[in-house]
């Protein structure tokens, strides 16, 4: 490897001058690399010495760009059998966000400056021509650096880039500052804006009508994903014994597949009301080959953000001609789970069941008994008194007055 000094005349006469670093790669083949000065040239020289012994160097005229590399990542992550709800995300994060900005970049040229500039860009909105305008949510900006992260190391695995600059960048930060400066700006839930409040339930469940009121009951009184309902058969439903099993899921393209984490294969205590509307749905419930209990599409469009019109539970919107309209409160089903999980732990006194719990903050999954007419009660609630909030971290309770330690996700 050597690093020469380069003179040259224009045709107009101008004497002119480079520095060029001649090399052999780790695959035999002759390198040439010019730079203006001499320090730049001496810089790369050094680097790409370390890099042909380790055997990862890539000249920039064999790199290929990022938007191709992209690609590459996106048939990696089919031919790894990945869902296609992620697949399609990974899609949406290249083209409207990656590609627009850093698309023609070669793999070997992207630094850490770069992916900084690229993520302040995103947060400004400050993009090129045919990218969003708007401002993305730090929320955004990290899922998208994650996938840039992602596409680079698919890139690493291929010998097409020697590292990853993005893993290079978040080794400078302090992790545990960003995911608090994440979760200041989400800030935690509240009812009336992210959960339903009871009487916001109580109108829902007024209106719920036709074939969507058995499945809005069912997500609002077993606090299910929308997933779990698409996936629900009427052979997890046991009406003798009052309640229904989660054992598969369906995602939005109505692919089966296994519930979301291990906790979520689980069993959920039916209420009368559920047990007796899921009766009666039975018999006119269109029949499947899968044998489930909600085949139609459309849970939240043609199901649950007309039922909200419908009961009142709006807020300030605009129509599809601009004009202010009437919306849905509620984006998803997400809400009525959120309800269900905080109906479930409430006092009594505020509407709730006063129920012991386990999990996370935002899906509890509380201890239930039945009574002997199918009423759900809390297992002697004098008995067991929560002393910390129900957030997945160890909780001290009283049994029979004797303190009692448990960790999330394990019973007493």
């Amino acid at each position: 490897m050597s690093v020469r000094k380069r003179t040259w005349k224009t045709s107009d006469g101008v004497a002119k001058e480079a520095w060029v670093v001649d090399y052999v790669d780790q695959a035999g083949k002759r390198r040439l690399k010019t730079f203006t000065k001499k320090k730049a040239a001496d810089n790369y020289a050094a680097t790409a010495n370390v890099e042909i012994r380790a055997g990862v160097h890539t000249a920039d005229s064999a790199s290929l760009t990022i938007a191709e590399a992209g690609k590459l990542w996106i048939e990696t992550g089919e031919a790894r059998g990945l869902e296609r709800a992620t697949t399609a995300a990974y899609r949406q994060h290249l083209k409207l966000h990656i590609e627009p900005y850093l698309g023609n970049v070669k793999l070997s040229q992207l630094s850490a400056p770069m992916v900084r500039e690229f993520e302040d860009k995103l947060a400004r909105g400050n993009m090129p021509a045919g990218a969003e305008p708007q401002p993305r949510t730090q929320a955004m900006v990290r899922k998208i650096r994650v996938s840039l992260s992602s596409l680079l190391s698919d890139a690493q695995e291929r010998g097409l880039v020697s590292r990853n600059v993005v893993r290079d960048l978040r080794k400078t930060r302090r992790r545990g500052s960003e995911r608090q400066a994440e979760r200041r700006q989400r800030g935690k839930l509240k009812v009336g804006v992210d959960i339903p409040t009871r009487e916001e339930i109580k109108a829902i469940v007024g209106a719920a009508q036709g074939r969507w009121r058995p499945l809005l009951l069912t997500a609002i009184f077993t606090g299910l994903r929308a997933s779990e309902l698409r996936g629900l058969r009427w052979e997890d439903v046991d009406f003798e014994k009052r309640e229904l099993h989660v054992r598969q899921r369906a995602d939005r393209y109505n692919a089966i597949g296994k519930p979301k984490s291990e906790a979520g294969e689980r069993t959920v205590p039916l209420t009368p009301m559920v047990l007796n509307t899921l009766r009666e749905w039975k018999l006119p419930c269109p029949k499947s080959d899968k044998g489930l209990v909600f085949p139609s599409s459309g849970m939240v469009e043609r199901g649950l953000a007309p039922t909200q019109v419908a009961a009142g539970v709006t807020i300030e919107g605009k129509g599809k001609d601009g004009k202010p309209a009437e919306r849905a409160k509620y984006p998803g089903l997400h809400a009525l789970r959120h309800f269900y999980a905080s109906w479930c732990i409430n006092r009594r006194a505020d509407g709730g069941l006063e129920l012991p719990c386990k999990g996370g903050a935002r899906a509890p999954r509380p201890f239930v008994h039945h009574d002997d007419d199918g009423r759900i009660r809390p297992p002697v609630p004098a008995r067991r008194r929560f002393r910390g909030a129900c957030d997945g971290r160890a909780v001290t309770a009283r049994m029979n007055g004797k303190p009692r330690y448990f960790s999330a996700g394990r019973r007493p």
